[in-house]
């Protein structure tokens, strides 16, 4: 009787802040793994490793192509997302479901902290002998993972900001005053820089952008709201949520009442209009500007269903296909990441492997060449980086 090999099965995990294509990634990997030969079924883990530990599987082989489709533009992760960091015994849990379920291939698509728990799971997986390929998916709309140009769900998030500040510059227009816009960006101001890529002219906002990259003090920006003001009767100002003082503090801190932390240690900064309305009260009381008013984005600008950029969701699906070339093609586990080949009307990318110790935990900032020495702006070069990510943006006009 002739004994015949089972396939080993692979494993798809979504984890951290969703965005608009991280479902594309998610597709990219079922496809590919459709017309592979060197895999089994592909299991899909709810909630990312918490549903692995727990057994919650989709069988993905059996999802419908149409279905697939559908889910591939719909915002949020479709198999559930993770803030759980597995240490020693949380991965050892793991192993012992992958060894039922005879898994050799691990994707998990993620930020830089889940590169990281794909890290750990591949060098414990090493330690115990276990067979198994990881391979890291990126996505961020943070921009800030290491050696990548950029990462898949930046260009949706960048564009959604682009457009909205589009809009609220001209909202301002019509009633001048000062509009302070929130956007997201712990560490790294990629997102807020993206404010600036509507603009048409001197005369439109953002007129000031600040960056966690740039230490800023209540002083010197109030002192920039007022002379901004007295150029255009107003100003428009996107702030990263990241925001950091004089002395390098996040201004948050200072007066966001929440501590509450996750799994990696990162406060809340999200979910709370505490920053737009700390700024907005220091304009009034001290510059004496009346009207005032400020916006945080919040998650919106990674879940806004319909709007993401066709660049963005081509290259998401692009780095799951990767993903199952690289892990099927020998002993290699990593993250996927993207070298871009030429910009402007000739932009393109090309994939790579980079190692996952490249990727774990670390951030990449905004670099200088991209602010503007003033420390209150982005620079053209930005402009020239982001906006081929982010598609064809609208027009405006003015009778005035």
């Amino acid at each position: 009787m002739t004994h015949v090999m089972r396939k080993p099965a692979a494993v798809i995990g979504q984890s951290g802040g969703p965005t608009c294509v991280i479902n594309q990634s998610l597709v990219g990997v079922v496809e590919a793994i459709a017309n592979n030969t060197e895999v089994g079924k592909l299991l899909g883990a709810r909630y990312g490793v918490r549903g692995i530990i727990e057994e919650n599987f989709i069988d993905l082989t059996e999802v419908p192509a149409q279905t697939l489709q559908t889910i591939a533009v719909t915002p949020g992760a479709a198999l559930g997302s993770t803030r759980d960091k597995p240490n020693r015994a949380y991965c050892e849990d793991i192993f012992k479901v992958f060894e039922k379920h005879n898994v050799g291939f691990f994707f998990y698509i993620g930020g830089n902290d889940s590169a990281d728990t794909a890290r750990i799971i591949n060098e414990l997986a090493d330690e115990a002998g276990y067979e198994l390929r990881v391979i890291h998916v990126p996505k961020t709309i943070d921009n800030d993972l290491r050696v990548t140009d950029h990462c898949p769900g930046y260009g949706s998030a960048a564009k959604f900001v682009a457009c909205a500040l589009m809009g609220d510059d001209r909202d301002c227009a019509s009633l001048p005053g000062v509009k302070i816009d929130v956007i997201m960006g712990r560490n790294a101001g990629w997102l807020t820089a993206a404010a600036t890529l509507g603009r048409q002219d001197e005369r439109d906002g953002p007129h000031l952008i600040y960056v966690p990259e740039r230490k800023v003090s209540e002083e010197r920006m109030l002192a920039d709201i007022g002379a901004v003001v007295g150029q255009f009767g107003r100003c428009v100002v996107a702030v990263s949520e990241g925001v950091v003082d004089e002395e390098g503090t996040p201004w948050a801190y200072k007066f966001v009442k929440t501590q509450e932390r996750d799994a990696h240690g990162n406060i809340q900064l999200s979910g709370t209009g505490a920053i737009g309305d700390h700024i907005a009260a220091l304009v009034k009381s001290r510059l004496g500007i009346t009207r005032v008013r400020s916006d945080t984005f919040g998650y919106l600008q990674r879940s806004f269903a319909g709007f993401a950029s066709d660049v963005d969701q081509a290259e998401a699906r692009l780095a799951g296909q990767k993903a199952v070339e690289y892990a099927t093609s020998g002993d290699v586990d990593g993250s996927v990441a993207f070298k871009r080949t030429g910009n402007g009307a000739g932009y393109g990318i090309e994939c790579f492997l980079t190692s996952l110790e490249n990727v774990a935990q670390l951030t990449k900032n905004l670099p200088d060449e991209f602010i503007a020495d003033s420390g209150n702006n982005v620079t053209d070069a930005f402009r020239q980086y982001a906006l081929p990510l982010t598609g064809k943006l609208p027009k405006i006009a003015k009778l005035f």
